[in-house]
């Protein structure tokens, strides 16, 4: 904790024209027997010809009053700040300080430079140093001999993938991307059940490459995959093929650059890629849920490495998955949805939306199988081509949702086990019924993707949607 003075405290450093400038106005000020304390943070020796000038090459004063820039002027009374003048500006500097004619031969103003304690890479650097008791993480100690990136394999943290070593100093960084406090526990993350805090997401972070402005989206996916609605724990433990699919909508996907375009689902975007691997990492080293262990998945899927896409809102025909799901237009959000990998919807052809409607439900009768019915959800990507036949048509979502449930209404007896040769099935015997394939509300559209191209996707879901499984779950992304 750093002991500030009541009084004067300008910041300065030798490096600075403007801070060499303005020596005389600093031997003015010492002179007229106001309480002065000048900072210097490169040479103690500097300014010249003050009898006494604190050093602060250790930077722990400019860090703790926030300096940007150098000089800067700051009055304190009563352990508080009162007002800060940035840079050289004579008519100011006589207000705060009293002290008339500063600085006579001077010009009026001169703005000044960039203080060290905000040079690239040392924001973190000192936060780790002056503010390192805001981490309770355990710190691991490595033999000088371990290479730091295979230590991470070695201990378990990777997914496969080299991970980032988070550093006190990266973990900081991390957090600087948000508001909330490291120690807030967002909830208990299954299957061990430990309570997960916004420092060990934001040590998962690192490890996963993120940026600290994905923290706020990173930190609404963990809550939602948190939520019992969500069933995380049953999602790790089943031998099915499921993993969390986060899906971002509203203005902070652009802000951050996500991808809702070409290859929207693929490779190459840095926050697609890394925000869905935080939350996997997240998952893995704090609730335990590490493959082979109570992660039994017969084959999995690479989304269990990350799948996270962006929604594109903007060119959207239809009202977006927020606001599907109860938000008001323009808030930023995060679904998330217990998905399987990527089928793909082929229909080059159709250019009536009947018909492509029929083409979207063929192709979603195949979740989880043609002949199970109200056990899986499914997610519907819609491309803006696809997209275009229906907006052309003056198809909303509402019209688009209630066809496809009307044309993926099938017989019992095509459903029966033992029909059609097959052994799956519904239970028997046929009694002449209608059944719906997804339970009210378990199809979705989203629109997403390039611009050329007839192909959609379905992302189907874990069998076992519903009130005793997997519901999707929307959560606001906060700051």
């Amino acid at each position: 904790m750093v002991d500030l003075p009541d009084g004067l405290i300008v910041v300065c450093k030798r490096d600075c024209p403007t801070c060499v400038l303005v020596q005389p106005v600093l031997a003015q000020l010492a002179a007229s027997g106001v309480a002065l304390r000048v900072y210097s943070q490169d040479d103690p020796g500097f300014p010249e010809g003050l009898a006494d000038v604190a050093d602060d090459r250790a930077l722990a004063v400019s860090y703790a009053l926030n300096i940007e820039t150098v000089p800067t002027l700051i009055s304190r009374q009563g352990g508080g700040e009162v007002d800060r003048i940035v840079g050289w500006h004579r008519q100011r500097w006589q207000e705060v300080s009293g002290v008339p004619d500063l600085g006579p031969d001077l010009p009026d103003f001169r703005p000044g430079c960039g203080a060290l304690n905000v040079a690239p890479g040392m924001p973190e650097k000192l936060a780790a140093k002056y503010d390192g008791d805001r981490l309770h993480s355990r710190r691991i100690q490595l033999g000088d001999a371990e290479d730091v990136w295979e230590a991470c394999y070695n201990r378990g943290w990777s997914d496969g993938l080299p991970v980032v070593p988070p550093t006190p100093e990266r973990v900081m960084r991390m957090l600087s991307g948000t508001r909330r406090d490291p120690q807030e526990v967002l909830g208990v993350m299954p299957p061990n059940r430990v309570p997960c805090n916004v420092e060990k997401v934001a040590v998962n972070a690192v490890m996963a490459g993120c940026l600290p402005e994905y923290m706020p989206v990173v930190l609404a996916a963990v809550e939602a995959a948190l939520e019992d609605d969500f069933c995380l724990h049953g999602l790790v433990a089943t031998t099915w093929f499921s993993t969390p699919v986060v899906v971002v909508s509203g203005p902070v996907a652009r802000a951050i650059g996500m991808n809702s375009g070409v290859n929207a689902l693929g490779q190459g975007n840095r926050a697609n890629a890394t925000i869905g691997r935080a939350l996997q990492l997240t998952v893995r080293n704090v609730g335990g849920g590490v493959p082979g262990g109570i992660d039994r998945a017969v084959l999995g899927n690479p989304g269990k490495y990350t799948f996270c896409f962006a929604e594109d809102t903007e060119n959207s025909p239809w009202t977006s998955l927020s606001e599907s799901r109860g938000y008001a237009s323009g808030t930023s959000t995060v679904t998330l949805f217990a998905g399987d990998g990527v089928q793909g919807v082929f229909d080059q052809q159709s250019r009536d939306p009947e018909s492509l409607a029929r083409s979207f439900a063929m192709c979603l009768q195949v979740v989880c199988h043609p002949k199970i019915v109200y056990a899986a959800d499914a997610l519907l990507v819609v491309t803006p081509e696809h997209a275009r036949v229906f907006r052309e048509a003056g198809w909303g979502k509402e019209h688009l949702v209630t066809t496809l449930e009307s044309l993926l209404m099938r017989q019992d007896h095509v459903l029966v086990r033992g029909s059609g040769g097959i052994a799956e099935g519904i239970p028997g015997p046929a009694e002449g019924k209608k059944y719906p394939k997804f339970r009210p509300g378990g199809l979705n559209i989203v629109h997403a993707g390039g611009q050329a191209g007839l192909f959609s996707a379905v992302i189907g879901g874990w069998p076992a949607s519903g009130p005793k499984g997997s519901n999707p779950v929307t959560k606001e992304i906060l700051s």
